[in-house]
């Protein structure tokens, strides 16, 4: 028998018994999909209470919410786009 035989059948058999990673469990991929669409339904709603504040006279105290959740929903997005960056910097500086 050879000895290279034998230790590729036991290192098949021992790779064979690790668990493997699942498949299916895209959750980061799902919630960066829901937090952008959150973000685009906030701002499009910002948006069309601009709008209907100019051409109808819509009530002007919507307007300063929806104008004030669409800010926060602008810094929050730069606030992980800033963070994003600084953590692709900091891969770039690190040794090979």
């Amino acid at each position: 028998m050879d000895v290279r035989t034998t230790l590729a059948s036991q290192a098949y058999g021992q790779a064979r018994l690790q668990p493997q990673p699942q498949s299916g469990g895209n959750d980061a991929g799902n919630a960066f999909t829901q937090a952008l669409q959150s973000f685009t339904d906030t701002v499009q709603h910002g948006e069309r209470m601009a709008h209907a504040s100019m051409t109808t006279g819509a009530d002007p105290h919507a307007l300063v919410t929806a104008l004030a959740q669409t800010e926060l929903a602008v810094e929050t997005a730069v606030t992980v786009r800033d963070r994003v960056v600084e953590a692709y910097q900091e891969i770039l500086r690190m040794p090979v």
